[in-house]
């Protein structure tokens, strides 16, 4: 009997939220160069959209505090999207947030946010509380010490949260390399190394 750390994600399955990359938080992050950080979230979000996985996106206190999304963020993401801008400090319960993700039916869900340890944790915790499959995708989350960083991992571990990275969530949802879709969802996630291969493999067949 297959349990949730053996089920695949899948286009089906899964969707994503995306907590809290605003612009006033990324001043704060130490752990990875924001420059990184933005590549990341935004190929996250390209690579979603490429295989057709509803998205949420929320915000906390977008006009008072933390100020909107970053806007290399907001040009990737449709514009019909609705970001939830909410004041509670874990996504999870703020009801319009968790009526959207219930909404779009999928049983997995991706995670990531700023700061790792607070706005990708509790709402994973919680989700996984809840029976929902979390993930939360690393990369595409920042905070602002090693220290927050290892103890969010930690905890996250510790309850029973999937960690991984952005692009390998990506590819185990793309599942087959020859699926038509395969081409822009490596467009999307943006990995100089699988330009490379591409490259290579190109010049093999002429």
């Amino acid at each position: 009997m297959q349990d949730r750390f053996h089920t695949p994600l899948t286009a089906d399955n899964a969707a994503v939220l995306l907590v809290d990359h605003q612009i006033g938080l990324f001043t704060g992050v130490r752990d990875l160069a924001v420059s990184e950080l933005k590549h990341n979230v935004t190929s996250l979000a390209r690579a979603a959209l490429s295989l057709d996985l509803p998205l949420v996106v929320t915000t906390t206190a977008a006009d008072n505090m933390w100020g909107p999304l970053i806007p290399e963020l907001q040009a990737v993401l449709p514009q019909d999207l609705k970001v939830i801008d909410r004041s509670s400090v874990n996504a999870w319960q703020d009801d319009r947030v968790r009526a959207a993700v219930e909404a779009t039916e999928r049983s997995k869900l991706i995670i990531a946010g700023i700061s790792l340890e607070v706005c990708a944790a509790f709402p994973a915790i919680s989700a996984t509380a809840t029976g929902y499959d979390a993930y939360v995708a690393v990369d595409a989350c920042g905070t602002f010490s090693q220290t927050k960083r290892e103890t969010g991992l930690l905890r996250l571990l510790q309850a029973g949260v999937i960690v991984s990275d952005y692009a390998s969530l990506a590819v185990e949802i793309l599942a087959d390399n020859a699926d038509p879709a395969a081409g822009e969802v490596y467009g999307a996630l943006d990995m100089p190394f699988a330009t490379l291969v591409g490259q290579l493999a190109a010049a093999y067949t002429r």
